[in-house]
């Protein structure tokens, strides 16, 4: 019995740390802190605050950082705006380089997806990709009902904006003038092979333990805020995959942690369920970048590159040894290219 005990705990841990994506463990993250020049303090960059709801009533919160009002004149105001979707169990606060490298020079519109950040939490039928694409067109209706825009997507966030392509081909080209696709996936995500499982037995545990786990979510909540081996796992292997500063380290264990697991189990099914490259098509209509770290083991490699295979006159742009929070790890020459992005996008705009 004792055995088995420790084998299912096993199971859900492993299973735990892969869907949540990014789990870090304390004990490595106190040893690897340390104070960096380039990092504002965490939520430092805040802009004006919205609530949007969304159409099954979940409470959406939005922040939207304007233009600096010395350079708001007739042409800023005709660019696109940029929308920031984060991934899986984290918020927000994924973006801190890319809303400090552009303040000032272009309208952002970044949010917490439903039942993560600062958002209202969302019922268990709802805690799904498609929803999720769904929310992201009532944000940029409500805040940016005129503007066209460029969406960049971490993760999670990017299979939204695919799965927006399945819904509403007709935006990209018209109203979406530039898309970037970072750590993401058209489908496939394979859990089992992830964590090095094989076979059908394999295929079936990860899925096996998140349910066994949900059961009692406030159980592992409790050990996971304890700092127990079911909600940590190395940060090499699964956020980042070269050294990066203490902070990042402590800003993913932070957003990780403030994901219960409860919201974890209900998104899993539908993460695994996803599967829209038939969609992909819809954006060879306007410029689109894709990026990925070669070490990522959420989304491996091979996503990203079968990505860009299937969407026409795309580019992909991968980070040696990187891992899966590439918009940390690698912000200044992933915000180059992002610059890259709308500076393609700007020469689209009406």
């Amino acid at each position: 019995m004792r055995l088995r005990n420790r084998l299912i705990g096993l199971a859900v841990a492993s299973a735990t740390a892969t869907a949540a994506g990014v789990l870090v463990d304390r004990r490595i993250s106190r040893r690897r802190r340390s104070v960096s020049a380039e990092v504002d303090q965490w939520g430092s960059l805040t802009g004006d605050a919205w609530s949007v709801t969304a159409d099954d009533g979940v409470s959406l919160h939005c922040e939207v950082n304007e233009v600096a009002s010395q350079s708001f004149d007739a042409e800023s105001r005709r660019l696109p705006t940029l929308v920031f979707v984060h991934g899986f169990t984290c918020n927000l606060q994924t973006w801190h380089f890319q809303r400090l490298h552009f303040r000032g020079r272009r309208r952002m519109i970044s949010y917490d997806q439903r039942s993560h950040g600062r958002s209202g939490r969302s019922s268990r039928e709802h805690a799904t990709v498609e929803q999720l694409a769904r929310d992201l067109v009532t944000v940029v209706d409500s805040l940016a009902p005129d503007d066209q825009l460029v969406l960049v997507g971490h993760s999670m966030g990017g299979m939204a904006i695919i799965a927006l392509a399945d819904l509403h081909p007709e935006l990209f080209g018209t109203r979406v003038v530039g898309v970037g696709l970072c750590s993401t996936s058209g489908g496939g995500i394979a859990v089992h092979k992830v964590l090095g499982l094989p076979g059908p037995f394999g295929a079936q545990l990860p899925g096996r333990a998140i349910a066994l786990a949900a059961r009692t979510p406030a159980l592992v909540d409790r050990a996971r805020r304890a700092g127990s081996n079911l909600g940590y796992v190395a940060i090499g292997a699964f956020a980042f995959g070269t050294p990066v500063p203490g902070a990042y380290v402590e800003l993913v264990d932070e957003m990780i942690a403030s994901t219960s697991f409860e919201v974890i189990s209900e998104f899993f099914p539908s993460i695994e369920a996803h599967d829209k490259y038939d969609a992909l098509h819809a954006l060879a209509s306007v410029p689109t970048y894709i990026f990925c770290g070669t070490h990522d083991r959420i989304t491996p490699v091979s996503h990203s590159r079968t990505l860009q295979h299937l969407v026409a006159g795309s580019t992909l742009i991968e980070y040696e040894h990187g891992g899966h929070m590439v918009p940390l790890e690698f912000h200044d020459p992933f915000n180059e290219s992002l610059d890259e992005l709308c500076a393609r996008a700007d020469s689209l705009t009406d």
